[in-house]
C-alpha cells in the first residue's frame, strides 16, 4: 500500500500546537544542515532572479518554509501542485480543500492565504481611485488575479463615477461551479447608493472557457436595460477564463 509522508509544523506564536505529527520528528535545536543549505540556496536564487528563476514547486517551498520551519517541504509542495494543478490554483484554493491535503494545517493555510490576499490587494491598488478606461490592462490584471483560478463562479461589479474613476469594487454573489445568481435590481440599486454613474460587470468561468452562455447574455441585457432607465452607463461585461478574458463590448454583445 502506498505510504504518505506526514509533515509537522513547529509551534509558532499564532498556533498552539503542531499541525501533524511527523513519522520521524526531527530533533529540537539546530536546523539539519541539508535543509538549511537548501533553503539558503533557494532564497538566494529568488533574490537574484525573482519568481522567474523558480518553478512553481520551489515558489511554494519558499512559502512553506515559514509554516513548517523544521521539515523538508518539497514533497508537500509537489502534493499541493498535484492536488490543484499550478501555483495560482494552490493559492486560491478554498481553505477547506487545502486542509484535505495531508500535512496541511492552519499554519500552511494561513501562509498561503496571506500571499493570495497580498497579491489581490496589490492588484486592486493599481485600479482603485484611478481612471479605469485608461488603466484597462491593470483592470484585466486585477480581474484575473482575483477570479481566474476560483473553482466556483463569482459575480463582481466595478462602480465608476462621472469621470470613470473606480469608486467601488464589490463581489455581489457567489455561485457554484457553473452558475451564479445575479439580481439586476440589486446591481443598479447599489450604484445609486454609491452615487456611481457607470459600471463594469465581471464574472468568472471555472471551466476556463470565457465564452458567455445564453444566461450570461440575457442577464447582461437585463442589467443594461435597468441601468439605462436610471441614467447609468454599462461600459462592459468581462468574463474571466483561466488564461484569457472575453469582453462583451469587444464581441459586439453590448
Amino acid at each position: 500500500m502506498k505510504q504518505h509522508r506526514a509533515f509537522s509544523e513547529s509551534p509558532m506564536p499564532l498556533f498552539d500546537c503542531d499541525e501533524a505529527q511527523a513519522v520521524a520528528p526531527l530533533p529540537r535545536g539546530k536546523l539539519p544542515s541539508y535543509i538549511g543549505a537548501h533553503r539558503k540556496r533557494l532564497r538566494e536564487r529568488f533574490l537574484a532572479g525573482g519568481a522567474a528563476a523558480l518553478p512553481d514547486y520551489e515558489m511554494l517551498e519558499l512559502i512553506l518554509f515559514r509554516a513548517i520551519p523544521r521539515q523538508d517541504v518539497k514533497p508537500l509542495a509537489h502534493q499541493l501542485l498535484d492536488a490543484f494543478g499550478d501555483f495560482n490554483r494552490v493559492l486560491s484554493a478554498p481553505a477547506a480543500r487545502l486542509s484535505q491535503v495531508e500535512g496541511v494545517g492552519d499554519a500552511v493555510i494561513t501562509e498561503l492565504k496571506i500571499i493570495e490576499a497580498a497579491a489581490q490587494r496589490l492588484a486592486r491598488s493599481r485600479i482603485l481611485q484611478r481612471h479605469v478606461i485608461s488603466s484597462w490592462d491593470a483592470v484585466l490584471d486585477y480581474c484575473h488575479t482575483t477570479m481566474a483560478h476560483r473553482d466556483t463562479e463569482q459575480f463582481r461589479v466595478l462602480y465608476l463615477d462621472r469621470k470613470n474613476v473606480l469608486v467601488a469594487d464589490e463581489a455581489q454573489t457567489q455561485g457554484t461551479v457553473d452558475h451564479v445568481p445575479v439580481y439586476p435590481r440589486e446591481v443598479v440599486k447599489r450604484a445609486l447608493e454609491l452615487n456611481a454613474s457607470a459600471l463594469i460587470l465581471v464574472h468568472n468561468h471555472p471551466s476556463g472557457d470565457p465564452t458567455p452562455s445564453d444566461a450570461d447574455i440575457m442577464m447582461t441585457q437585463q442589467i443594461k436595460t435597468a441601468a439605462e432607465a436610471l441614467g447609468l452607463t454599462l461600459h462592459d461585461h468581462l468574463v474571466i477564463g483561466r488564461s484569457r478574458e472575453l469582453s462583451f463590448r469587444s464581441e459586439g454583445l453590448l
